[in-house]
């Protein structure tokens, strides 16, 4: 429909006020009509934290952990109860949720190995329509170099062409040196952050939002906590928690379990707060006026065992370590708070935030697109989320009983290949804590033979042969660092 406008009568032609408010009348008209249009497109702020587990907040029905914000934001949110990694680890993970590829397909499987430059990225898709991009934090996604030590490239800085369409750019490969922390700007300058880096980013995040609210903007703030070393949160936080009164999971060995209280306490200090940091992050979006058509999301790469089977940290196929908590408030299209029981896989998360977004989804991405059923108030329709370690490495390499395996996470069940066959299969609405394998038992042929079918399914559908790792390595012309590749011809017998 054409633009009607109605110039303000005069008599005078040479009246230079007149003139100049018709001037200015046609140009409110006629100029703002590509703004509106670029102002309707939602913002898009996407907070991720590292390695905080699925059960770790209070929203969960976890009574220890103090996460009033979150909790807040739970009650404002759709609430994944299934979020689940694809691979529980650093680097996959990231690369993964930004090309919407699963680890096999755009070669990141093992932490510290570059995602190539060509990949196409969230941060590109959102840029060619319009949006600005945003990157405070953590990266991983760089790599070194082939032969280079396996954490070399930890704290130099990511050249403008590895940045994979991010603009504004505050980042650091990678710390855990969360009270001592530096980044390096858009400028590969070297700059530090004031105190516990996470109220620093957060601060840094506060700032554009203030600066670019008026367009549509991408950000995205990744945190290094509460990945351990978990005794560095702030005293202030440490202080609210006591070990002895940390309740546990069932599955925490007894000869752990003051070795784990301690651990959970300092961990869950990490998370208050990260917490505290959310709650000013979301009271700027309310200051500032734009709450309602942004979509605000907060996930997790992965989990930690966190002692539950005697174990510590992630890669392991259990829900410590694959479920993670997740969160997508959009006022402005989803007026109603629930849950989503569905099951949603990493490489999910970019193709729905596009449909949220109403941006068209790229051929490249493998994910799939639940937007439609969150926008429509029904749950997500997934047979399960595909669940992978293609090659073990570091904290659970070979040599400390790491193994190949795939499997997929249905809403209700659990079932894991290794090389050798069958190898999980949990029922996790009658065993939440996964201590029943019920593989290969005659009682359950049939649930397995489904579960089978389900993780075939996938696996076909995903062109994953299911290789030994040597293979993927050769196939990447990757090296295996810190003695990874160390195991003996029978390690997958000896580990079952």
């Amino acid at each position: 429909m054409a633009n009607t406008i109605t110039l303000l009568p005069f008599k005078d032609r040479d009246n230079k006020l007149l003139v100049g408010l018709n001037l200015l009348l046609l140009l409110t008209c006629l100029l703002p009509v590509k703004a509106f249009a670029q102002k309707d497109k939602p913002n898009v702020i996407f907070i991720l934290a590292d390695q905080w587990r699925a059960d770790a907040v209070g929203y969960a029905g976890n009574k220890d952990v103090i996460t009033p914000n979150l909790d807040r934001l739970a009650k404002e949110s759709l609430v994944f109860d299934n979020a689940v990694t694809v691979m529980a680890v650093c680097a996959p993970w990231r690369a993964s949720f930004l090309t919407g590829q699963y680890p096999l397909t755009n070669g990141v499987f093992y932490n510290d190995k570059p995602l190539p430059s060509e990949a196409l990225t969230m941060a590109e898709i959102y840029k060619e329509q319009g949006y600005q991009t945003g990157y405070i934090g953590k990266w991983h996604l760089n790599g070194h170099k082939r032969g280079e030590d396996a954490f070399s490239a930890r704290d130099k800085p990511v050249s403008k062409d590895r940045r994979q369409g991010f603009d504004y750019w505050k980042v650091r490969e990678v710390t855990h040196d969360y009270n001592n922390s530096f980044y390096f700007d858009e400028n590969d300058q070297k700059q530090v952050w004031k105190g516990y880096d996470a109220f620093s980013q957060t601060d840094s995040a506060i700032s554009y939002i203030k600066k670019n609210k008026e367009n549509p903007f991408f950000l995205m703030m990744s945190w290094g906590p509460p990945h351990n070393p978990y005794h560095t949160a702030p005293e202030k936080f440490r202080a609210m928690y006591d070990p002895a009164k940390i309740n546990l999971r069932e599955n925490v060995p007894a000869y752990l379990q003051d070795s784990a209280r301690k651990v959970i306490a300092d961990y869950y200090a990490h998370i208050t707060a990260l917490d505290k940091a959310l709650g000013d992050l979301m009271e700027a979006l309310d200051k500032q006026g734009i709450a309602d058509n942004t979509i605000l999301v907060f996930t997790s790469e992965h989990g930690d065992m966190l002692f539950s089977k005697g174990v510590l940290r992630k890669q392991r196929p259990w829900d410590e370590s694959i479920k993670v908590p997740m969160l997508i408030r959009y006022p402005e299209k989803i007026k109603t708070a629930r849950n989503i029981k569905g099951p949603i896989n990493t490489p999910d998360l970019l193709p729905t935030l596009l449909g949220l977004s109403e941006i068209k989804v790229p051929k490249s991405i493998e994910g799939s697109d639940f937007s439609s059923s969150l926008l429509s108030g029904e749950d997500i329709e997934n047979d399960g989320a595909l669940i992978m370690l293609p090659v073990p490495f570091h904290e659970w390499n070979f040599s400390n009983g790491g193994r190949e395996f795939r499997g997929i996470r249905t809403e209700r069940y659990t079932y894991v290949k290794d090389l050798l066959g069958p190898w999980l299969l949990y029922d996790n609405e009658k065993d939440p804590y996964q201590q029943d394998n019920l593989v290969n038992e005659p009682a359950h042929a049939e649930l397995q033979k489904s579960l089978e079918k389900v993780l075939q399914s996938k696996l076909k559908k995903t062109k994953d042969s299911f290789l030994t790792a040597d293979e993927y390595m050769t196939q990447w012309n990757y090296l295996y660092d810190k003695q990874d590749s160390v195991r003996t011809t029978d390690y997958l017998k000896t580990n079952r």
